[in-house]
């Protein structure tokens, strides 16, 4: 049994995202990528750097800080902005519950991670984007797997919603 790796199709999918990324640049006024520090974002970034280098990002990377990161993960975060030289904007679940805007979940099963969509949609207003950029992998879950490349959202934000449900850009 051979252990061949077929490398042409991890090029054809590696070309294929470097082309969404530079479309979603070119398409947009205001883009962002969506930073969490796990692998997904990770291989964004470096996806991004082969998109857009020697230049710098046509957009920041946004970081939704739960508070109950690792600090390894905030630490990583911080060191690749840095040596990347681009610009990172964090939004933060504790001012988010310190506003009032959401509560905190109190027990042995808490958790912030819901929490998180109140402070992205505020990110996302406040800096006013127009697309963001996001990686998920579609073997790691169901909802996932369907083949769509591209969210688009129309200008109301809101999560579920059915006028902002997910499509196909033919387009981008």
């Amino acid at each position: 049994m051979s252990n061949k790796y077929n490398f042409d199709y991890l090029d054809e999918l590696e070309a294929e995202a470097i082309h969404i990324l530079r479309e979603v640049a070119g398409q947009f006024e205001k883009p962002a990528l969506l930073f969490s520090g796990g692998k997904d974002s990770i291989t964004l970034v470096r996806l991004a750097e082969k998109a857009f280098r020697p230049g710098k990002f046509p957009f920041p990377l946004v970081h939704i800080d739960t508070g109950h990161n690792f600090e390894e993960t905030i630490d990583y975060r911080d060191r690749m902005v840095e040596r990347l030289g681009e610009r990172l904007i964090v939004g933060s679940v504790q001012q988010s519950i310190d506003e009032g805007k959401v509560v905190e979940q109190k027990g042995k099963n808490a958790s912030r991670n819901a929490l998180q969509t109140v402070t992205l949609l505020d990110t996302i207003e406040k800096h006013q984007f127009d697309a963001c950029i996001g990686g998920a992998r579609r073997d790691e879950e169901k909802a996932r797997a369907k083949e769509r490349i591209f969210f688009g959202k129309r200008r109301v934000w809101a999560m579920g919603s059915k006028a902002s449900a997910p499509r196909i850009m033919e387009c981008l």
